[in-house]
């Protein structure tokens, strides 16, 4: 044992002679053949709005080598000055120098742009870069693409005055609230898409008139660019092409706005589509929406503050009514994730609709059209009158009922649903028990699956399509009304037998 002290004394001083341990991942190679990989050879920017930043796009650098690396310069080849922007190891720069990447390990930059206005105006617009990097003596690159368009900007609190078009030369970005003031027109042109930023929205104490004079000579396609003006949110990217809440909607005031007409029209990704704000029970507003689409619509516990309103929440709905009258034609309803149609008071006529709620995204508890004339505590003490007409019209969705009438029984003459095809239980019988109304007649088929080209419950990817299959109950048992004579894509209707619904039925 008296040995064993010396050994040990003898041993450590051996070892500090030895030259330093440094785990492989860390040695630095400068070996040329060691280059480095990327998650991808391009970063993509799809429609970019100029003079609006682009969120931040992800671009991976890999060390594939088991030994480190370390990159002398990563920099933008600047084609276009100032139009990208990097954010390298937490900070911006336009430069970096030395950055070692260990071995098997990877770095991660993040790419953003800001597109200034093009010289082609109304035209599309490509930005294209290089994001360059420099490794022992290797040279390599990922390219950096930009699709713009250069847009009519809006707000933050922009008042519209007097008669005014928007027109479809370019696309349309509202940032905050529109107010079409009383006594101007906000009218809009045929094709033109708007785009709105989070918590954006029209508010029209005027009048709003979309694609009021035209009159297509042919059928269009669901696709259709040309006729159908579009509403949607601003987040361009596909994650975010079915995601609803993403704006406001549009909001029509009850003391000066009169005389509305939505017409050929795609309202998508919005808390309410169309709403009518009439807490005082004053003159009704009236809307109708003819050949319109609302899609992707929900806003649980949404804020109505900032329209001149009293910022109270309620759920959203496709179409929102407090004591307004609505007047639907040939309009399709979908993935509406509180309501379809929801009315507290006022006068709703459906003719020729397709509800088709099915609403993947949510669960769901309340009926598509939803009715009553109960006061909220927001509203006055004055009683509300509901009338609805439900016409021609295929009720359907996710739920066992997908109709609801608060209250139905005491205003039962005002209700007249006829020629439709109805998912509903609480409804089903031939007559009327207490507040449990019986619609199981006047030509109605009740729980009779109408048979759509494809839904979420049976479909062929995630496209679906609400036309009629072939074998569909709801093919020629409407009831040709001369003043929809077309179906919502301008389709001629049967004048002997036309189909329910906002589609004539599709030929074989």
């Amino acid at each position: 044992m008296r040995f064993l002290l010396p050994l040990l004394l003898v041993f450590s001083a051996l070892l500090c002679l030895l030259p330093s341990c440094e785990p492989k991942e860390d040695l630095v190679t400068k070996d040329a053949s060691a280059k480095l990989e990327f998650s991808a050879d391009t970063v993509l920017f799809d429609t970019v709005f100029a003079q609006v930043g682009t969120v931040s796009k992800r671009l991976w650098v890999y060390n594939r080598n088991s030994l480190a690396v370390k990159v002398s310069e990563i920099r933008l080849a600047d084609t276009y000055p100032g139009t990208y922007s990097l954010l390298i190891n937490g900070d911006e720069m336009r430069v970096a120098n030395d950055l070692e990447i260990r071995g098997k390990d990877s770095l991660l930059v993040l790419v953003k742009a800001k597109l200034g206005p093009s010289a082609t105006d109304n035209k599309p617009f490509l930005v294209d870069d290089q994001l360059l990097f420099k490794t022992n003596g290797n040279e390599q690159d990922v390219k950096l693409v930009s699709y713009g368009q250069n847009a009519y900007f809006h707000g933050p609190e922009e008042h519209i005055t007097r008669n005014t078009t928007w027109p479809k030369n370019r696309p349309h970005v509202i940032y905050g609230v529109v107010v079409v003031d009383a006594g101007a027109t906000l009218r809009i042109q045929p094709g033109t898409r708007i785009y709105s930023h989070a918590g954006s929205a029209i508010v029209v104490q005027g009048t709003l008139r979309v694609n009021e004079n035209t009159n297509p000579s042919a059928e269009l396609t669901p696709t259709d660019t040309a006729t159908f003006v579009r509403f949607q949110g601003d987040r361009l990217e596909p994650f975010y092409a079915d995601i609803p809440g993403q704006w406001r909607g549009i909001q029509f005031d009850p003391s000066s706005s009169r005389n509305n007409l939505v017409r050929f029209t795609e309202i998508k990704n919005a808390s309410y589509g169309l709403l009518i704000l009439n807490r005082l029970n004053g003159p009704h507003p009236r809307v109708t929406a003819e050949n319109t689409i609302l899609r992707n619509i929900s806003g649980e516990a949404r804020s109505f503050g900032g329209g001149g309103d009293d910022g109270s929440s309620f759920e959203g709905a496709g179409v929102f009514g407090f004591s307004g009258d609505f007047d639907l034609r040939n309009c399709l309803f979908t993935n509406c994730g509180e309501y379809a149609v929801r009315g507290i008071g006022g006068t709703y006529t459906l003719n020729y609709c397709t509800i088709a709620n099915y609403t993947p995204q949510f669960r769901r508890e309340s009926a598509s059209l939803w009715f009553t004339n109960e006061v909220t505590d927001k509203q006055t003490a004055v009683p509300n009158t509901v009338r609805v007409t439900v016409d021609n019209s295929i009720i359907w969705g996710s739920i066992k009922d997908e109709l609801f009438f608060k209250n139905g029984d005491t205003y039962r003459p005002n209700l007249n649903i006829q020629n439709s095809i109805l998912q509903t239980d609480d409804y089903a019988g031939t007559t009327d028990v207490g507040d449990k109304l019986g619609f199981d007649n006047r030509r109605n088929q009740i729980d009779t699956d109408p048979k759509f080209k494809s839904t979420p419950l049976r479909s062929f990817g995630n496209k679906f399509d609400y036309r009629l299959d072939t074998l569909s109950p709801a093919s020629n048992k409407g009831v040709f009304n001369s003043a929809i004579p077309r179906d919502l894509l301008n389709k001629p209707r049967s004048i002997t037998a036309p189909d329910l619904g906002a589609y004539e039925r599709v030929n074989p």
